[in-house]
């Protein structure tokens, strides 16, 4: 199989005192520390001679992925069918509600507000990210095995999410853009026309934030999907609009400590200036 060429990361460090610039890790080093996701089975090397020498460091052949996948339970199952259905729902009634209130003068404030919106939604699925990386462990009651425990999973074989259907791949992240939709439905239908045109860069600030919080794990998942992407997502990768795969790939080399931001992945480059 005809392995896709990787050119440069930008993953640098400045040099206290000067302006000389050098990479973090070579092409080779981030080859080598992280599974080659068109071949996931074999975990295959950069050259032939190469021997792997212990069990499969990633995919679906490693044994600790295969213990957490099979702990997705029916339970798990009903809890992210309700999010999604409800979730949609109040996408397509809010969704409806604005255009019934929008006006050509609030255009600018509309597309500012949305802007930040989706800024915020690229920093929380960063800190969610790393914090689900990080802290705690799959035995904890409640949160362990049901929302560590993709996480978990993820990384010792992250091709894993190409394979799960829509409900599994955002249940969670529907459940969380919940009670944002459910705020703006109410307020639409409890306030005065001229409050909600006061609150118009608000509510399009929370719309745009519910919206890129709840499609992050689908962004996420079509960072790691290299075949039959829709020509669209392939574009808004392509210009960074969402999270491009080869920029996705950088956080995916071990130990798996750069890169949280998963929405857009905007803000990855600079919250790395600030560590």
């Amino acid at each position: 199989m005809k392995r896709e060429s990787v050119k440069s990361f930008p993953s640098f460090v400045i040099v206290r005192g000067g302006t000389q610039i050098m990479p973090l890790k070579s092409d080779r080093e981030i080859l080598e520390n992280s599974m080659h996701e068109d071949d996931p089975n074999c975990n295959s090397s950069l050259e032939p001679g190469f021997i792997e020498k212990t069990a499969p460091r990633w995919g679906p052949q490693n044994k600790g992925a295969q213990e957490l996948a099979n702990l997705y339970s029916p339970g798990k199952r009903a809890q992210e069918l309700i999010c999604v259905y409800t979730c949609i729902a109040l996408m397509i009634i809010d969704f409806i509600l604005i255009l019934k209130h929008l006006r050509f003068d609030r255009i600018c404030v509309t597309f500012v507000s949305a802007f930040f919106g989706i800024i915020t939604a690229d920093f929380g699925s960063g800190l969610v990210h790393w914090a689900a990386d990080t802290w705690g462990s799959i035995d904890l009651p409640i949160l362990g095995k049901h929302f560590l425990r993709p996480f978990r999973e993820h990384h010792l074989d992250p091709t894993s999410i190409t394979r799960h259907d829509f409900i599994e791949t955002n249940g969670d992240n529907f459940m969380v853009s919940i009670p944002m939709l459910g705020y703006l439905a109410y307020n639409f239908n409890t306030k005065s026309y001229s409050d909600i045109q006061q609150d118009f860069g608000w509510i399009s600030y929370l719309f745009l934030l519910s919206i890129f919080v709840a499609m992050t794990n689908q962004i996420h998942k079509w960072s790691h999907t290299y075949w039959g992407l829709p020509k669209w997502v392939l574009l808004l990768q392509s210009y960074h609009v969402i999270l491009p795969r080869k920029h996705h790939r950088i956080h995916h080399v071990a130990p798996h400590e750069t890169y949280f931001c998963i929405t857009t992945g905007w803000l990855n480059w600079p919250l790395e200036k600030f560590r």
